[in-house]
């Protein structure tokens, strides 16, 4: 499928690299079809991605894996919940969470109540409100990378 896109520009992307999302993404619901991209210029991958309408070529969201924001990111979701994208096991479960980039940086954040939970065998995602009280709308993403990276050098 050929996609216009808001920062890579007219791309290709293959069929079965689009993600469906049956109720869409909050205040979103009526796009239903995304592609995860990356810039491939770079050298070295980014962690962050970004979540491409196949719809609205300037619908995208820049995404990070929680993972590289914090060691441990367990949000609590209904089983009902789940049923949307299927029955998947958890080794078919990527989890991304959006970010949210000002003009400075260090002011970015990312929401960590409202993941996006992506079953990688059917292609199915759905975006959720997670009961988990410990995590925030406006984490501080900019100081948990930061973090990261003083701990990987260690």
């Amino acid at each position: 499928m050929v996609a216009e896109t808001k920062f890579f520009g007219t791309i290709d992307i293959e069929d079965d690299k689009i993600i469906n999302f049956p109720n869409g993404i909050i205040g979103f619901e009526n796009l239903k079809n995304f592609a995860l991209i990356y810039d491939s210029e770079r050298e070295e991958r980014s962690k962050i991605s970004w979540l491409q309408s196949m719809e609205e070529p300037l619908m995208v969201l820049p995404v990070i894996n929680p993972l590289d924001l914090m060691d441990n990111y367990t949000p609590t979701i209904e089983d009902e919940l789940m049923k949307n994208i299927g029955d998947p096991a958890d080794a078919d479960l990527l989890i991304f969470v959006t970010l949210s980039i000002p003009s400075d940086i260090e002011k970015m954040t990312a929401n960590l109540k409202a993941p996006i939970i992506v079953n990688t065998v059917e292609r199915k995602a759905m975006q959720v409100i997670v009961e988990n009280q410990e995590y925030p709308v406006k984490f501080n993403a900019y100081e948990a990378i930061e973090a990261m990276k003083q701990k990987e050098g260690e």
